[in-house]
């Protein structure tokens, strides 16, 4: 896998250990209450949430980048990164990005809670070290960790209940005309005759040059996922996304790839390195989404994309298109970097002042160094939920 280690590539300028040392990390949780309900098989989404985390070092760097989308648990995550992460990297060096992540690794270990919490206060905490790591040095992170390409096809997510047999046509045509490449549909949540209809509905009006994908979120029984894919096996679906529930997923996915011949993608509901690495030696899955902001950060993520490598498993990422593109981008067995349309991800379209642009399928990649972000700070004031500083 290219890009595999910051120490090894050719740079503008170079920093040690005993630079960018961290001085304090600011937490800026932000909430957007969405204009409909949005319905998947077994879940809803009311809001859009995300916390930005400004990280400042000595040298006068600080971070600008956003995570996760967890909207109940958020106060809890803002309480982890300032009670329990903080004090172990304040004084560190943000050129040391794994021995930051070493340093925070603890916390996860916490019976009394869900370790995923912890795990996704990291992530917001490493990808603010990797970027001004990124800033430092002077490259957008993509570079450094070895990217080949200008941009990436992007996807969009869409194909939710509230939208009606009668409205998808226009719904897809909406998607061509926006500029995507591929879409990735909704199901799970209804028979899977009901939604094999939904899908051939929208299959027709997207054309053959809108690639089209299916995500039942865990909402199908193996033998409810083996029939959907059956319906729809001369769709030319790109994969099926979590076809079943999580209860025997592994030996269940398998099934479903091996009976139904669609690829199946799985991942961002593993938040560990064994997790994902289990979906791949049972042989589960040909598409990984592991999540870095629900699975402890880049650092994580870029060793969970080694496996992948070795397995010959295809990458996506789970939502997140301002840390994904750049996670992406820098290993050759990419797929789609993804997003929501406005109504659904309001933050992604409005939160940063200056997002590449998206035309004939492909999404530019951030010229800026580390993450490229540059936030909209009027926009992040309107929909502030909390502010908190440490030390």
């Amino acid at each position: 896998m290219k890009g595999s280690s910051p120490a090894v590539i050719a740079a503008p300028q170079s920093i040690d250990r005993s630079a960018l040392i961290i001085e304090s990390i600011e937490t800026i949780a932000l909430r957007a209450p969405l204009a409909r309900r949005f319905q998947g098989s077994a879940y809803a989404m009311d809001n859009r949430c995300t916390i930005i985390t400004r990280l400042r070092t000595r040298d006068g760097l600080v971070s600008e980048v956003y995570n996760g989308d967890t909207d109940v648990e958020q106060a809890l995550i803002v309480d982890i990164i300032h009670e329990e992460l903080a004090p172990k990297v304040i004084g560190k060096s943000a050129s040391d990005p794994e021995g930051c992540w070493l340093a925070m690794e603890p916390a996860t270990n916490n019976i009394l809670r869900d370790r995923g919490l912890a795990l996704q206060a990291i992530a917001c905490v490493d990808s603010a070290i990797w970027d001004v790591f990124g800033k430092a040095i002077g490259l957008p992170l993509h570079r450094i960790w070895g990217s080949g390409s200008d941009d990436l096809p992007i996807s969009v997510i869409g194909g939710y209940y509230h939208t009606s047999n009668a409205d998808l046509p226009r719904l897809m045509q909406s998607y061509r005309e926006a500029g995507f490449a591929a879409c990735k549909f909704k199901v799970g949540g209804r028979t899977p005759e009901v939604d094999a209809e939904r899908v051939r509905i929208a299959r027709k009006a997207a054309g053959p040059e809108l690639a089209l994908m299916v995500d039942a979120n865990q909402g199908y029984t193996r033998a409810q996922a083996v029939a959907f894919g059956r319906l729809v096996s001369d769709l030319d679906l790109r994969w099926f996304e979590e076809p079943c529930r999580w209860t025997n997923d592994r030996r269940w996915m398998r099934d479903v790839r091996l009976q139904t011949g669609i690829p199946v993608a799985a991942g961002q509901s593993e938040t560990t390195l064994a997790g994902i690495r289990d979906l791949m030696v049972d042989g589960a899955i040909d598409v990984s989404n592991f999540d870095a902001s629900w699975a402890g950060g880049p650092t994580v993520w870029r060793k969970a994309a080694g496996l992948a490598a070795s397995f010959g498993v295809e990458l996506g990422h789970h939502e997140e298109p301002q840390i994904a593109a750049h996670l992406l981008a820098s290993v050759p067995n990419a797929t789609f970097v993804e997003c929501f349309d406005e109504e659904r991800d309001p933050f992604f379209w409005n939160l940063t002042a200056k997002r590449p642009p998206i035309a004939r399928g492909r999404y530019a990649l951030p010229r800026g160094a580390g993450f490229g972000t540059v936030l909209d700070w009027d926009y992040v004031e309107r929909h502030r939920v909390s502010q908190r500083s440490t030390p």
